[in-house]
């Protein structure tokens, strides 16, 4: 078969999909970049916030259009929404988060174990999904219960893989070309938590640090009670990029309690001092939500003081948008459609000058860069365009393509992209 993947949401939707797309190939099928080409499409949905469901919906109805023979329809939106996905236009069937980790297996009749025994090396899955960071599921589900988060009815409970299940898709990874690999799950830190013999996300980290030659490790989205200062030691080893990314979603006391939040700012604020003091020039981002309900004038404008104190690297601003199921939805104080607007550009105004301060920061220094894509010049060459290891966007001139290499780059200014950078002559050679 022709089989045609896409994915929308967050990164462990992306990790699933590299996974499917290492199955069907040892399985002897053939990915192709098209739906139109495809006698399959799985599309990967996601229902964190409403437009995150109905970009769902648009991708599935999509690939019908396109041709695509048919459509298999998994991840968190179906998942919540079943009936809804079975009656969408070409979707043959729906498969629920509990039994994704199968999909494959069972549309092909085959025992997971096979994937096990005769391991293939991972490709960049081709079109929208090409890449060449490699995502690796390490953990799934969740047992927080933030009041604004319908992923973690979605995804179930915290559930982790063992170690030496990841080492095996970190290797299979580098060996099909992979430069990065970026450990991701539902609650990453809780990695571990479920075992009979309790172990720590610090455990795994090493674990893979001593036991792998990935060029380059980059943890996804953490939250800040999981850690704690001597976690940060694990820096020490330079393949560990230096990026964390640790969800704040208020500012406010009051609004964090509301969220259900295991964190105050007073307590996010040290461990940033924490992570800062042991890890020069790491790049903080975070994930900030406006428009609680409850939330006040005041709240938001202690909100917006405290994204400010802390001086982010750069950070994701949501609108908040009410999920059925979640207790936040059952609310009351739900702010006006006008002002959530208002404060989603005033608190992404914020985040736009702390982003461009820490950038600035750079220039002058010479960075290693991952170059992601790159667009043929003609006779000038290319324009690349990849990220540094702490997060920094960087697009430069090169004489060839330098798909999936890093180089070093000299960082010479700033535009509303990112950075620009000259790289070396003899680091293309």
């Amino acid at each position: 078969m022709k089989i045609y993947l896409n994915t929308i949401g967050c990164r462990l939707n992306q990790s699933e999909i590299e996974t499917y797309a290492r199955q069907f190939r040892a399985a002897g099928h053939t990915l192709v970049s098209d739906p139109a080409e495809a006698d399959l499409t799985v599309v990967n949905t996601c229902t964190v916030t409403t437009a995150a469901a109905a970009d769902s919906r648009k991708m599935i109805r999509a690939a019908a259009r396109a041709g695509s023979g048919e459509v298999i329809a998994t991840g968190c939106w179906a998942t919540m929404e079943p009936m809804a996905a079975a009656g969408l236009p070409g979707v043959s069937s729906v498969v629920l988060n509990d039994e994704k980790d199968e999909l494959v297996s069972k549309l092909l009749q085959i025992q997971p174990e096979a994937f096990d025994m005769d391991p293939v090396a991972r490709e960049p899955i081709p079109g929208a999904r090409l890449r060449t960071r490699a995502f690796i599921k390490v953990q799934d589900g969740c047992d927080n219960h933030c009041t604004f988060c319908i992923t973690t009815v979605a995804r179930g409970k915290g559930r982790s893989r063992a170690k030496e299940e990841i080492l095996a898709d970190i290797q299979a990874a580098i060996a099909g070309g992979a430069q990065e690999v970026v450990l991701t799950g539902v609650h990453l830190g809780s990695w571990g938590q479920d075992f009979a013999e309790r172990a720590h996300l610090r455990d795994l980290v090493t674990y893979l640090l001593e036991n792998s030659d990935a060029p380059r490790i980059r943890l996804s989205s953490l939250e800040p009670w999981d850690l704690d200062a001597d976690f940060f030691s694990l820096w020490q080893n330079q393949r560990l990029a230096r990026h964390l990314h640790l969800p704040l979603q208020s500012g406010s006391a009051a609004t964090l309690r509301r969220m259900a939040r295991k964190t105050t700012p007073d307590d996010f604020a040290q461990l940033v001092q924490a992570a800062r003091t042991a890890i020069p020039e790491i790049a903080i981002t975070t994930d900030v939500i406006v428009a609680f309900p409850g939330e006040s004038e005041s709240e938001f404008a202690e909100s917006m003081a405290f994204v400010r104190q802390i001086n982010f690297a750069g950070g994701h601003v949501f609108t908040y948008s009410a999920r059925p199921g979640t207790g936040a939805a059952r609310m009351s104080g739900h702010v006006d459609h006008a002002l959530r607007k208002s404060r989603n550009a005033q608190m992404r105004a914020v985040f736009e000058a702390s982003a461009r301060q820490y950038q600035n920061q750079f220039i002058g220094q010479e960075l290693p860069v991952l170059w992601e894509s790159a667009t043929a010049l003609g006779p000038q060459g290319w324009t690349v365009s990849g990220l540094t290891d702490n997060y920094l966007r960087v697009t430069a001139q090169a004489p060839r393509t330098l798909w999936n290499v890093i180089t070093t780059v000299k960082l010479t200014q700033v535009n509303n992209q990112g950075l620009i950078g000259v790289i070396p002559v003899t680091s293309v050679q």
